[in-house]
């Protein structure tokens, strides 16, 4: 579900959550009863939901989230790209813009962070152009990827901080394992890769419709429209149908977990990235269906090949009754009882169990708390940290939680402290914001990764 957004929703209103029940919860199992989640619609509801993926009544055209952007953007006028509530309050604030104007000329204007169902990240169309420290940067990104064997060391020092876009697909290949170094050899490994992934769909995926694997592939066919509805390049069937055969393939290569829920979200970074570099407009409203034939299979074979490999390091995510998530929620409290004890004892007061909300972080990699260009920004460290998906995730999420504090200390009962926590506020959310995030993630790692008995009780 994607953030919400607060400018939306007046103060003096609040925001009608699948309907609620009047009563307040005061326990998990009242608020859980009282709420529907797009993953409990029944099966008669499912079958529909199947029978009519592609209705216009579920998928959002631009033209809508263009018209939502524009009742938000009237609804208010803005003052120094802020929202006010009035125009008397317009008139009040006008004299401190003025003063503060002189001050403002001289730093370089930041571009209005995109709404949630924009992929393009600040360095894309629209930005401003490259400044100095940035081609300096991109520069040193062709040097590093131009020479006969690429430093991955020295890649992952660069890419921590931020990958440029037009190099991310080649790095993201190379750092995640599916590229060799040595750049003689990369054409070959992707022609051969590209190859064995469309071996496996001609041997495997007509099996798609047998008794062993039909209660697979009919998961994967209700959960892959719940991808990024907003998006409307998710709702494109030939895109679909690319999804539906890198899960259902995936699946049935990795018995041990098979398909999960949540790991349909996990294809779709590698899916943007790689698809941006054959698209110059907004890849978000692309028609997938207009690139060569070939160009999508390669996009298809790669997206499936580097999500493999994120989910060899992960996999006990994903096996009977989850023991990595369990585990790595389980961390995360103890972390959290240490870094900062007035969140844990309000959780504890209120009865808030970090396994309700924390479950889906560690899940879905933060992907349904962040807007899609931030998990990419996100993924680029990921990949430049060693053990970053299953390890530095932990302290990510653990700053991601510190980060919202103040509002956190605010609610004073479970129903509200639920809602805060599976609603977080990230819709405006850019690089900027992510880069402090790993910046605190990296602190704490710091100083509890090597000093484990910081955190252990």
């Amino acid at each position: 579900h994607p953030p919400l957004d607060p400018r939306l929703y007046p103060k003096d209103t609040k925001p009608k959550f699948n309907n609620l029940k009047s009563k307040k919860a005061c326990s998990f199992h009242e608020f859980a009863c009282s709420t529907n989640d797009a993953w409990d619609i029944d099966d008669e509801e499912d079958d529909n939901f199947c029978g009519t993926p592609f209705s216009a009544s579920f998928t959002p055209s631009g033209q809508d989230l263009t018209s939502v952007h524009n009742q938000v953007s009237t609804s208010s006028p803005r003052v120094n790209g802020k929202f006010v509530k009035s125009s008397s309050d317009a008139d009040l604030n006008t004299t401190s813009v003025r003063s503060s104007l002189q001050k403002q000329q001289s730093l370089p204007v930041r571009p209005i962070i995109p709404l949630v169902a924009r992929i393009s990240d600040q360095n894309a169309s629209g930005a401003p152009p490259m400044t100095v420290r940035e081609k300096s940067r991109l520069d040193k990104f062709k040097q590093l990827l131009a020479s006969p064997n690429t430093d991955l060391e020295e890649l992952r020092k660069h890419s921590w901080s931020g990958i440029p876009r037009e190099v991310r697909p080649i790095t993201w290949r190379l750092l995640s394992g599916y590229l060799p170094a040595n750049k003689e050899r990369r054409e070959l490994v992707l022609k051969r890769k590209r190859e064995e992934y469309f071996g496996f769909i001609e041997q495997y995926y007509h099996s798609r419709t047998d008794e062993h694997y039909k209660d697979t592939y009919r998961q994967i066919h209700i959960d892959i429209p719940r991808t990024n509805p907003l998006i409307p390049l998710f709702q494109q069937p030939a895109v679909q149908e690319v999804f539906e055969r890198i899960l259902f393939i995936w699946a049935i290569r990795h018995p041990a977990s098979g398909y999960v829920q949540g790991i349909n979200d996990l294809v779709t970074p590698f899916f943007v990235v790689f698809l941006s570099e054959f698209v110059t407009e907004d890849v978000e409203n692309f028609d997938v269906a207009a690139l060569p034939l070939e160009t999508q299979r390669n996009i298809e074979a790669d997206s499936f090949w580097c999500m493999s490999k994120l989910l060899d390091g992960i996999q006990d995510n994903y096996t009977f009754a989850q023991p990595g998530i369990q585990n790595k929620v389980k961390a995360l409290e103890e972390l959290v009882s240490r870094i900062d004890v007035d969140i844990h004892n309000h959780f504890k007061k209120y009865e808030v169990e970090y396994l309700q909300f924390a479950f889906r972080w560690m899940n879905n990699l933060l992907m349904r708390e962040l807007p899609l260009r931030c998990t990419i920004r996100l993924w680029d460290t990921y990949q430049a940290e060693a053990e970053g998906f299953s390890h530095f995730h932990l302290y990510v999420c653990a700053a991601f939680l510190i980060e919202w504090r103040k509002e956190i200390l605010c609610m004073v009962d479970f129903q509200s402290l639920l809602m805060l926590l599976q609603n977080l506020p990230t819709i405006h959310w850019g690089n900027e914001e992510v880069g402090l995030l790993l910046a605190e993630a990296y602190r704490l790692k710091y100083m509890f990764a090597d000093a484990p008995n910081h955190y252990k009780r």
